[in-house]
C-alpha cells in the first residue's frame, strides 16, 4: 500500500516521523512549506492544503492525517465517492494518543492501517464499523522465536475450538512487544484476517487483572506471562474464558470483552 502522511504542526511532524520509520510500504510525508526546515526530506505543499489533498486522494491507497478530525472531514468531503474506490483514511491527533479509522474501513483497509499505526504509537485503534462492533473475542499469544505461520494458525484454531467460539467473533489478537516483528505470527494473523495489538512489557507488568504467572517467562522477558495478560489488556472489560493453553512452541489464551460479571 502506498501511503501519504500529512502533518501541519511541529508535534505532528514528530508523530509522522515515528510512523514512517516503522510502517511497511511506500510512505511519503507531506508538510506545509512553513515547516520546511523541520524535515528537509519531506515533500512540501506547493498549493493550498485542500488542493493538495484533492490530488493525494486519487494518487494514494492510504492517507494518514495527523491533525483534528474536523479538518480532515471538511477537507476530504468533496472527494468521497464510495467505499470500494476511496482510499483508506486514518486520523491521528498531534501527539499520537488516538488513531481513528475514518474512511474505507474494511474495503479500503483503513481498519488494518489504524491498527498498524496504533501499534507503532503504543496506543489503541478506534474502529467504529458495524461488523467490528459485533466481535467480542480477544486472543492472547506467546510464541518461540522463529515460529511458523501454520503452527500459529493450528494453535489458534485449537484454542477457539476448546473455548467453543467461532473465529468470526475474534476482534483482534494481542502479543508482547518482543514479538511485534515475529514473521510467522504476523503472517498467520494476516492470513486469518485478525489484526494484531502489541502490548508493551510495562503494560503487562502493571496489569491489575489476575493471570497465570511463570517463573520461566519472568526470567526470559521480565514479566510474568504473555498470552493471558495480552488477551486481557488488548480488549475492553475483558475476562478470560480460556486460560493459557500450551501448544508446540506457542501459548494461546482467550478473553471475552464486555463480559457480564
Amino acid at each position: 500500500m502506498n501511503l501519504a502522511i500529512m502533518a501541519i504542526t511541529g508535534d505532528g511532524i514528530d508523530v509522522a516521523k515515528r510512523i514512517k520509520e516503522k510502517l511497511d510500504g511506500e510512505v511519503t510525508i507531506f508538510l506545509p512549506q512553513k515547516l520546511e526546515q523541520t524535515m528537509l526530506t519531506a515533500t512540501y505543499y506547493s498549493r493550498k492544503f485542500g488542493d493538495q489533498v484533492a490530488e493525494l486522494f486519487s494518487d494514494y491507497e492510504g492517507l494518514i492525517f495527523i491533525m483534528a478530525s474536523g479538518i480532515v472531514v471538511r477537507t476530504i468531503a468533496p472527494h468521497i465517492t464510495d467505499k470500494y474506490t476511496d482510499p483508506a483514511v486514518v486520523v491521528v491527533d498531534d501527539v499520537g494518543r488516538f488513531v481513528i479509522s475514518l474512511l474505507s474501513g474494511h474495503e479500503g483497509g483503513a481498519n488494518n492501517l489504524a491498527h498498524n499505526v496504533a501499534n507503532i504509537l503504543h496506543t489503541d485503534a478506534v474502529i467504529t464499523t458495524g461488523t467490528e462492533a459485533q466481535k467480542d473475542i480477544i486472543i492472547g499469544i506467546g510464541c518461540k522465536r522463529g515460529i511458523g505461520s501454520d503452527e500459529v494458525k493450528e494453535a489458534i484454531n485449537s484454542a477457539l475450538t476448546e473455548a467453543e467460539v467461532s473465529i468470526d467473533r475474534v476482534r483482534l489478537a494481542g502479543t508482547v512487544d518482543l514479538k511485534a516483528d515475529e514473521v510467522g505470527l504476523l503472517r498467520a494473523l494476516d492470513e486469518l484476517g485478525i489484526p494484531l495489538r502489541v502490548v508493551s512489557r510495562p503494560e503487562i507488568d502493571t496489569c491489575a487483572k489476575d493471570y497465570s504467572k511463570s517463573d520461566f517467562v519472568i526470567e526470559k522477558i521480565g514479566v510474568g506471562g504473555v498470552a493471558e495478560p495480552a488477551a486481557l489488556i488488548s480488549g475492553r472489560k475483558t475476562k478470560l474464558i480460556l486460560k493459557r493453553q500450551k501448544y508446540p512452541g506457542i501459548t494461546v489464551a482467550i478473553a471475552r470483552e464486555n463480559f457480564s460479571w
